[in-house]
């Protein structure tokens, strides 16, 4: 059994000392000790992309992400599939809740025009990330919601930062998208053709 104390640590340290620890040793048994909500599902979602089965235990502002057994395979999620032509697999990195600067009532319609209008990509719109005030965008109440969960219902993979959701007090709030961490988008720009950030 590995057990690891990420408590105290911010994204993506505790995702990345499972991550070696999965990597080094394959435990059949991993015990996980974070204390924010960002880092269990975080933490949660990567042990389930390696197949592990997870259970989360909580003793006051404490979680233990538990996972168990790396023969289960995980199952498969729904991705747009990028043509081999023209752009390849494109990641949008959105890093506002409104577009340019200047007039902020403008930007926010820009922004609202801006993601309603990215359907026009087609199948080259491979992830859509959304960090620092972007994340803004996946709550109830903002002009960009339905838009965001059509694409998703689509199969777009939306990726929104788990701690800019947690800074920004957030995180239950969020109504679209995967709340993910920092390793998660690097390795998101490694595999895109190209990224482009608004």
């Amino acid at each position: 059994m590995t057990r690891i104390d990420a408590s105290g640590l911010s994204c993506p340290a505790p995702v990345l000392e499972t991550k070696a620890a999965v990597e080094n040793s394959h435990p059949q048994h991993i015990d996980v000790l974070v204390d924010n909500e960002p880092a269990r599902q975080n933490v949660a979602r990567y042990l389930e992309s390696q197949g592990y089965r997870t259970c989360v235990e909580q003793a006051g502002e404490l979680y233990t992400v538990i996972g168990t057994g790396v023969r289960v395979a995980p199952e498969p999620k729904p991705t747009v599939t990028a043509p081999a032509v023209a752009g390849g697999k494109i990641m949008v990195m959105v890093a506002a809740d409104r577009m340019g600067s200047g007039d902020d009532l403008l930007g926010a319609k820009l922004m609202v025009n801006f993601i309603k209008t990215l359907k026009e990509m087609g199948g080259e719109l491979w992830r859509l990330v959304l960090v620092n005030s972007g994340v803004k965008l996946t709550i109830d109440g903002a002009g960009t919601l339905e838009d965001l969960k059509g694409l998703e219902e689509e199969g777009l993979t939306i990726l929104v930062c788990g701690t800019c959701l947690d800074y920004f007090n957030l995180l239950e709030k969020k109504q679209v998208g995967q709340t993910t961490n920092m390793l998660d988008i690097v390795t998101a720009m490694q595999l895109a053709d190209k990224v482009i950030t608004i």
